[in-house]
């Protein structure tokens, strides 16, 4: 287990997302008492720490991802007491807590949003956004031709005829961090949560606080992936990745470290190369910067070994641990993503008429993948539902789909709701266990029972006792703070040793060998009868 100074640099961490975790009231949106209630679940089932995505108020235009007053609790939630209670559970527990954080843009229904509408041009009030006059002869057009994430220009026009830059939806307007109090009150921010005993946050699109002064014009803008990745041979984007983010992450991290308890920082940052991305990371900014290049990489010998090899080093070099994940609330979960041919490029949501998966492939491959992630040094994420298997909800009527993406795309994008279903607990119940009545803000596919846990808990070979399993041997040999060395395998095999434990992934058709005398510690499924690893199976060993 993560010694108490240094639990993030190996934890797996367990993320949250509070809508569709469990409903308390059975109102059909998740809450904090009904995360409290599954709290002991992730106990048994074996991680480390907690995240839990945004529960503040909020509009809810981007689920939770527009904030209106980050010192509280959304209703539909609960309150400060249920937030208080959940802490003091986790503790009793031995799990940790880490609260989302939502630095870049506010809700356009927070108050200082509604100060700088009202103040006009030129305020301090409006000073806090990025607020700037148009182009052409009125004004009429944009300040520059940056594109929204979620599809369409980047900017909005006011009725005073100036525009407010939102990288994201209309209603999540971009703060400015060039401003000393935009500063000065997410520091507070910081505290506030800190003095509840949470023991750290993710922070949400971490690579983007800082836009380049010109706010000139950047091209390839529609072709960057989720904000963060510009095409090869394309200058740096002007609105992600600047040099100026890290002043404001050094800030942070003296306030963290002002208190007991190694409190940690997570960057949520979509950058590329992974050298620049390890600069999150160095000793006096964040603790964690999530591999998105490992999620992003096909299922392949080749490639997986590079990426692993490249964003190792590259962290290894400012002496922080390189932190996994395969699947989050943003991206299409990986029992589907790898039920699709290898190489294709990964999809922003899946409707009934697009393309389907090879479901049982994929989730083969998932739990392949989970045991080879999890067997790497460094510190892993796991998102809800994945220890059940579940995969992406692929047959959501669109016109019951809430991601702005899908709107605002023009219907280009399906959007994130297939990932974003309330999960099963209970094969019989009313909502599969998720609250005690059939309601569900998103609706749960009828294949759902066979997922849920109760299905799964104690069932030799189901995925949820694959994980539990792992999780188990991974903290028994201290793989998440071991050393990885390649083993020389067959071009369609991956092969590593961390301390005693030989971890191998077959990728081709043909049975792989284990070494002679080799101990099979794991098998995300069953060897052949001679005893050989199966196609798309990981084993872990001690050989």
């Amino acid at each position: 287990m993560p010694s108490p100074t240094d639990w993030w640099r190996s934890a797996v961490i367990y993320q949250i997302y509070p809508r569709s975790f469990a409903d308390g009231d059975g109102d059909g949106m998740g809450d904090l008492p009904g995360i409290t209630a599954r709290l002991s679940d992730l106990r048994d089932l074996g991680v480390d720490a907690v995240w839990l995505s945004p529960f503040y108020p909020s509009p809810q235009h981007d689920a939770g991802y527009d904030v209106a007053d980050y010192r509280s609790v959304d209703p539909r939630f609960g309150d400060l007491g249920d937030a208080d209670k959940m802490i003091a559970e986790a503790r009793s527990l031995g799990l940790k807590v880490i609260v989302d954080l939502v630095p870049n843009h506010t809700s356009n229904e927070h108050a200082w949003f509604r100060a700088a509408l009202a103040a006009g041009p030129g305020s301090p009030e409006r000073e806090r956004y990025i607020f700037r006059d148009g182009r052409g002869p009125d004004g009429e057009e944009p300040p520059n031709d940056w594109r929204s994430v979620f599809g369409g220009p980047a900017w909005e026009r006011v009725a005073d005829g100036q525009w407010y830059l939102h990288l994201f939806d209309v209603s999540q307007p971009d703060l400015n961090w060039g401003d000393d109090g935009v500063r000065a009150e997410f520091s507070a921010i910081l505290r506030f949560w800190l003095d509840r005993g949470v023991d750290g946050f993710r922070v949400d699109v971490a690579h983007g606080l800082i836009k380049d002064a010109d706010l000139a014009d950047y091209e390839y803008a529609d072709e960057m992936i989720l904000g963060g990745l510009a095409p090869e041979g394309a200058p740096p984007p002007p609105m992600w990745d600047q040099d100026g983010v890290h002043d404001i992450y050094r800030e942070w991290r003296s306030v963290l470290d002002a208190y007991e308890g190694d409190r940690i920082l997570v960057a949520e940052a979509w950058v590329r190369p992974a050298e620049r991305l390890a600069r999150y990371v160095r000793p006096d900014e964040m603790h964690q910067a999530f591999n998105f290049e490992y999620l992003d990489t096909p299922w392949s010998a080749d490639p997986l070994r590079q990426v692993i090899d490249t964003t190792t080093v590259a962290n290894a070099a400012v002496g922080a641990p390189t932190t996994w994940v395969l699947s989050n609330h943003d991206v299409v979960r990986h029992a589907t993503r790898l039920g699709y041919p290898v190489g294709e490029p990964r999809r922003h949501g899946i409707g009934a008429d697009d393309p389907q998966p090879d479901a049982p492939l994929g989730l083969r491959r998932a739990r392949a993948a989970s045991m080879q992630m999890l067997a790497l040094p460094g510190s892993a994420y796991l998102y809800q539902g994945e220890e059940l298997g579940l995969p992406e909800h692929t047959a959501i009527p669109d016109e019951l789909r809430q991601d702005p993406a899908w709107e605002r795309s023009g219907h280009a994008e399906r959007g994130r709701d297939g990932c974003r279903v309330p999960i099963p607990w209970e094969a019989d119940a009313p909502s599969y266990g998720f609250g005690p009545a059939d309601a569900s803000w998103l609706p749960q596919p009828d294949s759902w029972a066979e997922y849920a846990l109760d299905r799964q808990r104690d069932v030799p070979g189901s995925t949820y006792e694959l994980y539990r399993s792992a999780l188990r041997l991974r903290a028994e040999h201290a793989l998440g703070s071991g050393t990885l060395t390649w083993v020389d395998t067959p071009a369609d095999v991956l092969a590593f040793r961390n301390g005693e434990v030989l971890v191998l992934t077959n990728f081709g058709a043909a049975p792989a060998e284990l070494p002679l005398g080799a101990r099979v510690l794991l098998t995300s499924e069953p060897l052949t009868s001679d005893g050989r690893v199966p196609q798309d199976v990981t084993v872990w060993a001690r050989a």
